[in-house]
């Protein structure tokens, strides 16, 4: 009898262990089927967010922090100032303009341009300059003109520092033809995007004939003349932060420097509103009044300075706006 009972509990305990074992089995494999099809509509997520178009967009005015913005098209735009860096914590949202931001293209973000423009942003302390696309609104710290992608600010050395003093430039042409390719449907192409391998070019030969220089201009050596267009795109710039990229993405010009930190309180076109605004500023220090003209029209700007760092450009500013000048801003003169 305890024989054949030992036999049934045997039994029971072989069956119960063979059902946690397919349990266990099954359980796993339906856990890895899970994930795979989660990573799966994860990655189809992210593909069709990376392919997600931007469009066109000027806006409205809005305010911030109790200052208003005006958007507006301005392919005159030319500013000194200083620029900031954003990345991380926006990285993967949308942009004013519908783009999926990613902190690695090379995009930055203005108050008031178009959406999108193409500027030209030069680091007024290294010579570097690069073309961005500005597909968002900011930056609205005080006395930021524009806030640069990640990419950005590392390709222009101040990814570290955080801030840099910069010239921003529109490219009238290319912002242009970019302005109304988008009003026509066209999807927006990030620069540096690579042209695609399904345009056909013309391989018929082509025939050269070396011609003499003009007179006062020095012949170039056979080496730089007969250089590859492959061989040439593949120079490169090494900045100070290590980072390498051909030299047709980041342009290295001469290096300003006279760099000198102001704050401008406004431009007025009556020279009395100017100096009463210079004697209500004058507690900062060295303030003055300077004119200048834009389309035939004279100008008088109030500005304080020179300053010697940012970071004291930032409370002279501070102390402008709270004295009632809401426009005030940094400039780079």
């Amino acid at each position: 009898m305890d024989t054949w009972l030992n036999g049934v509990l045997n039994l029971k305990i072989r069956f119960i262990s063979v059902f946690v074992t397919l349990s266990v089995l099954f359980g796993c494999a339906e856990t890895q089927l899970i994930v795979h099809t989660a990573k799966k509509i994860n990655k189809n997520i992210d593909k069709r967010q990376q392919q997600k178009p931007g469009r066109y967009k000027i806006g409205n005015p809005y305010q911030i922090k109790g200052i208003w913005y005006y958007p507006n098209v301005n392919y005159q735009y030319d500013e000194t100032g200083i620029a900031s860096w954003y990345g991380p914590g926006f990285n993967g949202k949308l942009t004013a303009n519908g783009e999926i931001y990613d902190q690695n293209a090379l995009t930055a973000a203005h108050k008031t341009l178009p959406m999108p423009s193409i500027v030209q942003v030069t680091n007024l302390e290294n010579g570097r300059s690069l073309k961005v696309t500005v597909n968002d609104r900011g930056p609205y710290a005080f006395g930021r003109i524009i806030d640069m992608s990640r990419r950005g600010a590392q390709l222009l050395g101040f990814h570290r520092n955080g801030t840099a003093k910069v010239r921003v430039k529109i490219l009238s042409e290319e912002s242009r033809v970019l302005a109304q390719s988008m009003k026509n449907g066209a999807t927006l192409a990030r620069i540096g995007t690579p042209i695609s391998k399904s345009i056909n070019v013309s391989k018929d030969k082509v025939s050269a004939q070396n011609l003499e220089p003009p007179n006062g201009v020095q012949k170039l050596s056979s080496l730089s003349i007969n250089r590859s267009l492959k061989e040439r795109q593949q120079i490169e710039v090494i900045n100070k932060s290590g980072i390498k990229e051909n030299s047709n993405v980041v342009r290295q010009t001469a290096v300003i420097k006279a760099n000198n930190l102001y704050v401008q309180a406004g431009a007025f076109t009556r020279f009395d509103y100017a100096n009463r605004t210079a004697a209500k500023l004058s507690e900062l220090g060295s303030v003055k009044v300077s004119s200048f003209k834009r389309k035939g029209i004279e100008f008088f700007r109030v500005r304080a300075g020179p300053i010697s760092s940012i970071n004291g450009a930032d409370k002279i500013l501070e102390r402008v706006i709270r004295a009632g000048f809401l426009n005030a801003r940094i400039v780079v003169d």
